[in-house]
């Protein structure tokens, strides 16, 4: 199984461009899934203290109009974060799995907020049930944990349980942290068992969003297989999910609660 993580400027003079970067990788490396970053298909909202119906309106038809298109990217299944309007009107942020043959398909909105300057999540949507189910594509078992919610470990532990081959982890995170969220990576990899991936958004420093890049796959064991930075933003790398599935068996994942 071939899985490739990235990097995205969300700026959108910025996004065609990447993303048509991005297919012809996908396409060379054969690849068959694909990590997107967080909300990666509009400006990130959350940058702004203030929140805004408008524009998060317009985001979430930015997300809806290249989602539709997802298949121009080339991988076999997709699993991003996509920001939604709720029945009730509570805004939400949803990560959903793609694949060619059933669209899109909801799995997770983010329970765990940040509420600071940046990153004024909490002030602009609200958090959604604190429920972390496996999705399933290619015969993969994912789990999901959206930015902050990596930090959690207790629900590494959980997909441990639930057998994922995967944890993916969408990210929007500034440059000043990305070495963090790494080892914060291999630790969420040996906790659970399973592959880490993650994507984030990215900028030039000095310029908003405050996005740091930095994706990454890491093992079942916390050894990094690939990452990503502004000369080379996507990665590719072949993984054996039957590692995945023998690591459930092994220290410290076999150590009962």
């Amino acid at each position: 199984m071939k899985v490739t993580v990235c990097q995205l400027d969300p700026r959108p003079a910025q996004l065609d461009a990447q993303l048509s970067a991005l297919a012809n990788h996908v396409e060379t490396e054969q690849s068959h899934f694909l990590l997107l970053p967080e909300m990666c298909f509009a400006d990130w909202l959350a940058a702004e203290q203030q929140p805004d119906a408008k524009k998060w309106a317009h985001a979430v038809n930015e997300h809806a109009r290249h989602i539709a298109d997802l298949s121009k990217l080339g991988a076999q299944s997709v699993l991003g974060t996509r920001p939604i309007v709720k029945e009730n009107g509570s805004r939400r942020n949803e990560a959903y799995i793609w694949s060619q043959q059933d669209g899109a398909a909801p799995l997770h909105e983010k329970y765990y907020l940040p509420d600071e300057p940046g990153y004024w999540e909490n002030a602009w949507y609200d958090r959604g049930e604190k429920s972390f189910e496996i999705g399933r594509t290619l015969g993969m078992r994912l789990g999901v944990q959206i930015c902050t919610e990596m930090w959690f470990f207790e629900w590494a532990r959980h997909y441990a349980a639930s057998r994922a081959d995967l944890l993916c982890v969408p990210r929007a995170t500034p440059h000043g942290s990305v070495e963090k969220w790494l080892a914060g990576g291999q630790t969420a990899a040996v906790c659970s068992g399973a592959y880490c991936l993650s994507s984030n958004l990215w900028a030039p420093e000095g310029v908003s969003p405050n996005a740091g890049g930095l994706g990454w796959v890491v093992d079942p064991e916390g050894n990094i297989l690939a990452t990503t930075d502004p000369q080379t933003p996507f990665a590719t790398v072949e993984i054996n999910l039957e590692f995945a599935r023998q690591s459930k068996a092994t220290y410290p994942r076999y150590v009962p609660e």
